[in-house]
């Protein structure tokens, strides 16, 4: 069995591309580190409706150039079948960005020479931008396709590849199996071809055309006046952004200078995410230096948004579902129009805002690949800090758009002399309290995972913080206006828990909702000790409904 393995890195290594992660290989073979190669050819990354993404090194299990160029070239192959031609232009285009993060660059040069090796045309963006500016760009120029290199707000040694076709959107089923199958069936890197040359490097125009339909998300002549502070996380957000913020004529942002600069080490968060603990505590320490209306953050490749508000005397992050309510009553406020929707793990209070507005509204599965599908969008969020503000520009998320809005939103009660927080109040009196949290579980073992989903399938809870389950869902089934999907969801009286895994980290995570009733706003202080306790309680049921 031993030789097997060792044969199969041998292979391997002699089709490896990158001298980097072939002395990392040639040490583990010449080492017999069983454990670590065993560990690498376990199998392959699995393609699907998230790309790929894992930790950088040498192996089939690990994101390195040669996955990436079979990834290349299955994608290649499934356009020349699906998407050969468009219109006089010749064969064609597949447009490549790429963020910040170690080997992004390598990536995306190896993507755009295999396009061009396979007979398609390829362009690529002149130099890590935002994940919006490359969704963006497909719609913009035309293209049958598009990759983004990115692992988000991955930790430092993980990259990943995002693919996007023509109409700007994330793919779907069954689009993500079929570019699996055309990725298996490339037998060697060597039957790949290559050439050093024949691509387009993009310059600043397309750019430039993101940054002027930025314009559009913000009312003519509304308040510019919120004063901000911003991080971009070490990532690829800043230069965007102010750029975006200087066309608005909002005051400059403060920048968090520790972390205004790309760096792919990330070297002052445990990980790059708004969300976890300690990230922002950077961004805090200048808000109490400079006291803005709010603070603003991207995660590293600037699709997602975080904003941060004073309550009293300290900080506070919103969550996900916070400023997806007030971006929605903001765009209610101004007469927007079409459909606003979200993935089923969001807040309820959206459709509930859109049903008092008359809007329709629509709830998808997890993901923008989901949101950005619904029929006459409008307005689209999820909880992990994504919004699509500007479905016609970026099918997307796009923390820059939001960003904007947000500010925009901010400076409109800062005029009248209140805060977001303030609104939140009375969306609260207005559709009732509905409070959020989740209970995350990062795993080393992803067993831990499958284990846990198993037991609650077997013994599903009949209750959970006092609060009776009126109906359970396996979502593997699928439901009257959902596809199947790896989730559980639990309807309560008052409340409502999802459990599923995490599609891009080693994460089980379950999405936590309560409802309270408030007659007015002297009672929402009693309303959020209540909603707090519900949701404690639930975090306690579920963990050991679930054995985590």
């Amino acid at each position: 069995m031993h030789d097997d393995l060792i044969a199969r890195a041998k292979a391997w290594l002699a089709e490896d591309p990158d001298q980097e992660t072939r002395d990392e290989l040639a040490e583990l073979i010449d080492a017999g580190d069983i454990t670590e190669l065993s560990a690498r050819f376990s199998g392959t990354l699995q393609f699907g409706t998230a790309g790929l993404r894992g930790e950088l090194g040498a192996g089939p299990m690990r994101m390195n150039r040669g996955v990436v160029i079979r990834a290349a070239a299955g994608l290649a192959a499934y356009l020349k079948k699906n998407e050969p031609r468009r219109g006089d232009a010749g064969a064609g285009l597949v447009v490549i960005g790429y963020d910040a993060r170690h080997k992004s660059a390598d990536f995306a040069r190896d993507t755009a020479a295999v396009m061009i090796g396979a007979g398609l045309r390829a362009a690529v963006l002149p130099r890590p931008l935002p994940t919006p500016v490359l969704a963006f760009a497909i719609r913009h120029l035309g293209a049958v396709a598009g990759v983004e290199v990115t692992a988000s707000h991955n930790p430092p040694r993980d990259n990943g590849y995002k693919v996007y076709l023509g109409d700007g959107s994330q793919i779907v089923p069954p689009a993500d199996a079929e570019i699996a199958a055309e990725i298996d069936a490339i037998a060697s890197l060597n039957d790949v071809p290559r050439p050093d040359t024949g691509w387009e490097t993009l310059d600043d125009t397309v750019l430039d055309a993101y940054l002027a339909r930025t314009d559009e998300v913000l009312a003519p002549g509304s308040p510019r006046t919120a004063r901000t502070v911003y991080t971009a996380m070490h990532g690829v957000g800043r230069d965007v952004l102010l750029a975006a913020f200087a066309r608005a004529g909002f005051p400059a942002p403060v920048l968090v200078a520790e972390q205004a600069d790309p760096d792919p080490d990330f070297p002052t968060v445990a990980f790059p995410n708004p969300e976890e603990p300690g990230a922002m505590d950077l961004a805090f320490a200048q808000a109490r230096t400079t006291d803005p209306d709010l603070v603003i953050a991207n995660d590293p490749d600037a699709d997602r948004c975080a904003v941060a508000v004073k309550a009293g005397d300290a900080w506070r992050m919103l969550r996900g579902d916070e400023v997806g309510a007030l971006l929605a009553a903001h765009l209610v406020a101004r007469g927007a129009t079409g459909t606003f929707a979200e993935s089923i793990v969001s807040s309820s209070l959206l459709g509930r805002i859109a049903e008092k507005a008359g809007l329709p509204y629509e709830e998808t599965l997890t993901g923008f690949k989901w949101i950005a599908r619904v029929e006459g969008l409008r307005y689209g969020y999820e909880e992990a800090l994504g919004y699509c503000v500007d479905p016609e520009g970026v099918r997307d998320k796009d923390g820059i758009t939001a960003a904007l809005l947000i500010t925009e939103l901010a400076s409109v009660l800062k005029e009248q002399g209140r805060t977001l927080l303030d609104l939140l109040d009375d969306l609260a009196v207005e559709h009732g309290l509905h409070a959020t949290d989740q209970l995350s579980v990062r795993v080393q073992d992803l067993s831990v995972i499958a284990d846990a989903m198993r037991r609650l399938r077997e013994q599903p809870p009949t209750e959970l913080a006092g609060l009776r389950v009126v109906r359970a869902e396996d979502l593997t089934r699928g439901t009257d206006t959902l596809p199947p999907t790896d989730g559980l969801r639990y309807t309560l009286d008052g409340a409502r828990v999802i459990v599923r895994p995490s599609g891009t980290e080693p994460k089980l995570k379950c999405y936590l909702e309560v409802v309270v009733p408030v007659a007015a706003h002297a009672g929402l202080p009693a309303a959020r000790a209540k909603a707090d306790e519900l949701l404690t309680a639930l975090k306690r049921d579920l963990s050991a409904a679930a054995g985590i």
